[in-house]
This record gives C-alpha cells, structure tokens and sequence, in this order.
C-alpha cells in the first residue's frame, strides 16, 4: 500500500520501498590494497559524474545493492532508474526505493505563487535543497542517494557509523548537486573567464530574471557572433507585464519601495523607448538602495565598496552558499569591473553603463542604449535577491 499523504501535503510515494536485510554497507574504499592491512574509506561523499572515478564509485555501490537484492530474492531495474535511494537502519535493514520515493526541492522564486500553480523555468531563481519528506530517515541511518538529471548524475551517501546523519545538511548537499548539474551551462560560463570577460565588457551577466534566456547570449560570445540579434531577441520579450512583475518584486523590499515613484518612472521612460532617463534614474539610484540595506541591518551607511561587500555576503548567507544561482562572487566582480567600474573624468569618455561615467555627466552619448537601460534595470533587479 502506497504512503498516504500527510497532512497539510498533496505529496505522496509513488510506490512501495523494497525491503532488504543484511545491509551493513559502511564505506567506499579510497584506494587499491593487496592483502590484510589498513586502508582508507570514504565514508561521507558528494559527487557528480564529471569527478574521475565516478563511474567506479558507482558501479561498486550499485553491484552491492544488486547483491543484497539477489540474496533476498528480489529485483530491480537499477541500471535504467532516474533516482535511486537507499536507506539503512542501524539494525542493517534497508529500504530500497527505485524511481518510487517523492522529492521535494526547496527553491527561490522570483514572483509570488499560490499552491498549486504550476512552476516554469522562467520562474526560477535559485535552487537550495533536495529532500524525500515522506521517506522516514532518521540520524542513526546510512544513505545513499544516486540520481540522474539530464544526461549526468550525481552522488551523495553517508556511510559513517561514528557519526550522526543531519537531514538538512544531507538536503543542502542533494540541492547543491542538483543545481551544479542542471544549471551546467551557467556555471560553465561563469568559470570560463575569457567568456565571461566578453560578455561583461558587453554589459552581461546571467542575471537571475533571464537565467533561462542567457544560453543565446553566451553562446553568440563564445562563438565571437554578433550579440545584437541575441539582445534583439531579449529585449523583445520584455515587455509591461513583465516589467511590472519585476516593479512588484522590487516593492516587496522596503529600501525598493521607499523610491517607488523614481523606479516605477524608470520603468516607464524604459517602455516609452527613452533609455537615457532609465539609466539617469537606476544607476543613479542603485548605491542609494543599497545603503537603504545596509542601514536597516547594521544601523549606517557604507561607501560603495562596503555596501557591494554587505550585498553580495547577504546574498551568500541567504541562500545558505556562495555558489548558488545568484552567483554573488561573480556578480561582485561584474559590479566592480563594469557598473562601479573605475573612471577617470580627465579621460576619453566613459560608457552608460558605468555608475561613475553617468553620474560625472561625462558617459558617450551613443552608449544611452535601451540595451544598457535593460541591463541597467537587471543589475537592479538582481540586487534585490540580494539584501
């Protein structure tokens, strides 16, 4: 019989665990060794199959669960499942769940739902967790959690007898791996320095409301094509509706809602097709908002590097790790290399995407683009995930 909901859930198992004994499964060797003597074991594991060994690790731990199976009469298509999880009692006795047991990921959004709604891609910003909650699993258990996302897979087992299994650790681990393999591409750009030294030279950053979109963009830099018909493209689909759910967002922050006229003006002189008066007012308005923050969680103001640093640490604390899909690290170099990038008065004229060279009167004429009001309004936007 299948688990039954719980109360206040509309989750519910897909099937039925297979019940094994005799599973006294308590590591993975580290290394080869010929005859008795010591060796060391990984007892504890998170990895992806990307990480050299992989397949090994894996084929090992599947061939043992494949074991106990046979000794207990029992089978299952292990080889050909999208989520194995395995979990063992102190005693040795084991469920095996194979594509059977309900998960759950705990993820950021960027506007406001009501349960039930359905979830596109779009509607993503982040993604911090993985659990099973109506699979029992408590401290004194081993597990081992192999699953596959796309066309690669991830990893996790706590085999350690000698120490405790914290649930919320396990699902911070599970969410981490699930975000670094579908997320790929992006953290493949982001760690591709060339490639993303082009693109911010152009004014781009996987900025969580276009996560989604941001594959045309880096794909024209890494094949050195024009960006214009990607950002044609882009800025297409920003429309009012999206452009107000982006305003709602913002005014959910009361440092953002404090300059409600001077944003929602932002957003209307971006529609009228006037960008020169959008830049003015956000990149303008931007270290204001961000020291409105840091005012209201250390009790003052900061110059501007301080209050990039508080931003992009709250941004960390917030999503409980700095490599999430707010990618604040990276984001801090974007803002420092290219929004808060330093700029010489006496010099050639700057860029409208520079905070200094607009607010000095002194950025290029021709740089007032509605390409750099959009990204203006994303680096704004993306702050606001932020603190």
């Amino acid at each position: 019989m299948h688990d039954e909901p719980r109360p206040g859930t509309l989750a519910s198992n897909l099937g039925d665990p297979i019940l094994l004994t005799n599973v006294n499964l308590c590591g993975v060797t580290a290394e080869a060794k010929q005859g008795p003597g010591e060796i060391a074991v990984w007892v504890r594991m998170a990895i992806d199959s990307d990480t050299p060994h992989f397949q090994i690790i894996v084929e090992g731990l599947v061939s043992a669960i494949e074991g106990c199976l046979s000794a207990a009469g029992k089978s299952a298509q292990l080889r050909s499942a999208n989520q194995i999880l395995l979990v063992v009692r102190s005693d040795d006795t084991a469920e095996l769940w194979v594509d059977t047991a309900a998960q759950v990921q705990n993820i950021t959004l960027k506007r406001s739902m009501t349960g039930g709604s359905p979830i596109f891609e779009r509607d993503i910003a982040d993604v911090t967790g993985v659990d099973f909650p109506l699979v029992e699993i408590g401290p004194d258990d081993r597990v081992v959690c192999i699953f596959r996302v796309n066309w690669r897979f991830g990893l996790f087992f706590h085999l350690d007898t000698d120490s405790k299994l914290d649930r919320e650790v396990m699902k911070r681990v599970l969410g981490d791996l699930y975000r670094t393999l579908r997320y790929r591409h992006l953290y493949e750009i982001t760690s591709d320095g060339d490639l993303l030294n082009k693109l911010s030279q152009a004014g781009w950053f996987p900025f969580v409301e276009i996560l989604s979109e941001f594959r045309d963009l880096a794909g024209a830099a890494r094949n050195n094509f024009d960006l214009k018909p990607a950002e044609d493209a882009l800025l297409a689909r920003f429309n009012k509706a999206r452009l107000d759910a982006m305003l709602a967002r913002w005014m959910s922050k009361s440092h953002y809602a404090d300059k409600e006229p001077l944003l929602r003006s932002a957003i209307n002189t971006y529609l009228a097709g006037e960008p020169t008066a959008t830049i003015k007012i956000v990149l303008t308005e931007i270290e204001g908002i961000l020291a409105a923050a840091h005012r209201a969680a250390h009790g003052t103001s900061a110059k501007t590097k301080t209050l990039i640093k508080f931003a992009l640490e709250a941004a960390a604390q917030k999503a409980g790790a700095a490599n999430t899909l707010l990618f604040p690290a990276v984001f801090g170099r974007y803002l420092a290399e290219y929004t808060f990038a330093d700029f010489d008065p006496n010099g050639p004229l700057g860029s409208a995407g520079s905070r200094h060279a607009v607010g000095h009167g002194a950025a290029d004429s021709a740089s007032y683009t509605q390409v750099r009001a959009l990204q203006a309004l994303l680096t704004l936007d993306q702050l606001s995930f932020y603190a």
